[in-house]
């Protein structure tokens, strides 16, 4: 049940959901919480880039293709790496993320756990 629930943790925005109940409740595995500060991080750096991306994109004619074309590119990489974490919790490896996973500990660690 627990990998079931670390998977969940880790689909593209849905996971975003169960992640931020986990951590406000403060129960879970080690590995559940980590996963968690992960996904968010994950969530809200996509979410935050589609924002700075599509604003732009709305305002001016000249750069609009460019800017969505770039959209596109942030969202896919962003299911992507989703995506590849889970592989890599099916194959019982790590879920850490090199980068992500330390700014994860460092911003939500300290608010959300």
């Amino acid at each position: 049940m627990p990998k079931t629930q670390l998977l969940l943790h880790l689909i593209p925005i849905i996971g975003f959901f169960p992640s931020l109940w986990t951590l406000y409740r403060g129960q879970g595995s080690r590995e559940q919480l980590a996963i968690s500060r992960l996904s968010i991080t994950l969530a809200l750096t996509w979410m935050f880039g589609y924002l700075l991306l599509t604003s732009p994109a709305a305002t001016s004619d000249f750069f609009t293709l460019r800017l969505f074309i770039l959209n596109s590119f942030l969202t896919s990489g962003y299911f992507l790496v989703s995506v590849w974490l889970i592989l890599r919790l099916i194959q019982g490896k790590s879920g850490r993320l090199p980068g992500f996973s330390t700014l994860a500990e460092r911003v939500f660690g300290k608010y959300l756990s």
